[in-house]
């Protein structure tokens, strides 16, 4: 493991602030430090046909311009014109993100793959009102092909390859986490080091298979309200790419970005009962 994540002792309480827990906005930034670079869309359209029969429509504006960095998109009831965030996890699979500004509290999420044709489609909203025992911040989730060719592959979906996998992720010099895959509906997390340092919770999760080694993993919190979506790749270069969508300090909606290095630390296999 290399020296920036090696932890000499089991991560104590900071003697200030312990008992403050902190809101989405101060634990997010510089979260993305360590992020894979973004790339640029301009000029490519995007025809995406998702299970259930819905579509959703993207066509990405040219790279120079007062419309460049923005798409045009429609699809599940609506469509905008917005900002995006794209970056290419691997050479033929990208990930991007529509942090809506014409629809607010909500956010697009969509990968996909320029050679098997498929495509993953993940909508985040945040609730107006926030219910005891259920995250304010919901998600859903399509698998979806491009209509660039013939799909190919195995289509993305639920997966259970996670359960019972310990990771630490290093988002930045100064964000350190660690994530227990307990279920297919929960992971454990603890902070190593930030603002957060001490600081755990069991929280909802979600976790797709796009394909070999790549897997959606999205999280939605119960104490604050923000969710997440992130692409782990665990077998070709060890990094995640992410996003966030919550509320910040002075209750106002907020998009994130995320992104850093995967350092895997083990797993265990239950003997017996099987995790949900």
């Amino acid at each position: 493991m290399s020296d920036d994540v090696t932890i000499a002792d089991p991560p104590s309480a900071p003697e200030d602030g312990f008992d403050e827990w902190r809101t989405y906005d101060e634990f997010a930034a510089g979260i993305d430090t360590y992020r894979l670079p973004n790339i640029d869309l301009g000029g490519t359209t995007l025809n995406l046909s998702l299970d259930g029969g819905e579509t959703l429509s993207l066509e990405f504006s040219a790279s120079i311009g007062p419309e460049a960095g923005q798409v045009t998109w429609s699809g599940l009831g609506a469509s905008g014109t917005d900002p995006y965030d794209a970056v290419a996890v691997r050479d033929d699979v990208v990930f991007v993100n529509l942090p809506l500004a014409s629809r607010e509290r909500e956010a697009l999420t969509v990968v996909y793959s320029t050679t098997t044709h498929r495509a993953t489609v993940v909508r985040s909203r945040i609730a107006a009102e926030a219910v005891e025992g259920t995250p304010q911040v919901g998600q859903e989730f399509w698998s979806a092909t491009t209509g660039a060719g013939a799909p190919a592959g195995e289509v993305p979906g639920p997966s259970r390859d996670l359960i019972g996998k310990r990771n630490i992720y290093r988002y930045s010099p100064h964000h350190l986490y660690e994530h227990v895959y307990v279920s297919s509906q929960r992971y454990a997390w603890q902070c190593l080091e930030g603002v957060q340092r001490g600081h755990g919770d069991m929280d909802l999760s979600t976790v797709w298979k796009f394909a070999d080694g790549l897997y959606l993993f999205c999280f939605r919190e119960f104490r604050i309200a923000v969710a997440s979506v992130w692409l782990h790749d665990l077998g070709y270069q060890l990094m995640t790419t992410g996003i966030f969508l919550g509320l910040n300090g002075e209750g106002a909606s907020e998009h994130s970005r995320g992104g850093g290095h995967i350092y895997p630390l083990g797993a265990v296999a239950y003997p017996d009962a099987q995790p949900v």
